[in-house]
């Protein structure tokens, strides 16, 4: 079991950052591999971005975020964040970082997909204003 706790969520202005920060509970933070997803009013669910279990393999990224975000994880402290700059107000949404048990091998058609995902947390806001 897993619990997960996401951190940092705001308003901000066009053009500005913030960070997210997901907290897990547990042991074995280090066997799963994590994912920001994020859901906008109206919208279903989609994938941000991925890292490994030991953050060694590169990150997955949606398109839309690609040289915007960096996803990255510090497994003695058991988070996994999310830098965000340059937010756009297409950003806005909930977002919600997840664990998926490892896998035999690091690959998009587990990490990317919402529905390949074991734990969630419970979302934190971003507005990001015009």
């Amino acid at each position: 079991q897993v619990e997960l706790v996401e951190f940092g969520g705001g308003l901000v202005r066009a053009g500005g950052s913030l960070r997210l920060s997901c907290a897990a509970s547990g042991r074995t933070f280090s066997r799963y591999g994590m994912g920001w997803f994020r859901q906008a009013p109206g919208k279903e669910r989609e994938f941000v971005a991925a890292i490994s279990w030991c953050g060694g393999e590169s990150p997955y990224y949606t398109d839309s975020v690609k040289g915007r975000f960096t996803i990255s994880r510090d497994n003695a402290k058991n988070t996994v964040y999310l830098q965000m700059n340059s937010l756009k107000p297409e950003d806005t949404a909930v977002y919600y970082c997840a664990a998926k048990a490892k896998e035999a091998f690091w690959s998009s058609t587990y990490y990317t997909d919402t529905t390949q995902y074991d734990y969630w947390g419970q979302g934190t806001q971003v507005t990001v204003s015009s």
